[in-house]
């Protein structure tokens, strides 16, 4: 099992780094989704938020050897966004999210969906759970689509880090 070095047919799944800062930055500009993540403190600039971001994946691979991957495409070599598997208490049990985010070039490509797949392939092959769950808003209809791709199904709806959601 090597979670930090995974790849599809179009993508390669690596740590981040700090090096990675100023390259997802690119996430926060005229990015109109970014009302579906609850977790964003919009008085700080991008690179604020992209450094606590990366720094908040970084502390998850020390502490429970999971979390957000960078996403590279590898026709073009580029930072595309994130995924991964992402440790969560819900209904106060612990479960495992899939989660992805792409910068908004790379949206309505196919990514989403295929970065889901391979994490949910990947959790199931390596038994890090035996399901999986996605957290997404309820007006993320292109975000509910890759779920629904993904064999995922809505089991609640309710609210999350005070945004109504969506639990598939």
């Amino acid at each position: 099992m090597d979670y930090f070095n995974q790849s599809t047919d179009r993508l390669i799944f690596r740590k981040l780094t700090e090096a990675d800062i100023v390259s997802w930055t690119e996430f926060f500009i005229n990015n109109d989704r970014l009302d579906y993540m609850g977790f964003l403190d919009k008085t700080k600039d991008s690179y604020t938020i992209s450094q606590e971001w990366v720094s908040m994946q970084l502390e998850r691979y020390e502490t429970c050897g999971l979390g957000h991957l960078a996403v590279i495409e590898k026709a073009s070599g580029k930072f595309i966004g994130m995924g991964g598997i992402i440790p969560r208490i819900l209904f106060d049990q612990n479960e495992f999210e899939i989660a992805y985010s792409l910068k908004p070039p790379f949206w309505w490509k196919g990514f989403g969906t295929e970065i889901a797949m391979q994490l949910k392939k990947f959790g199931f092959e390596n038994k890090i759970s035996d399901h999986f769950i996605s957290i997404i808003h309820i007006d993320n209809t292109d975000s509910i689509h890759v779920a629904q791709k993904n064999g995922m199904e809505i089991l609640q709806k309710m609210e999350y880090n005070h945004m109504p959601v969506f639990v598939f």
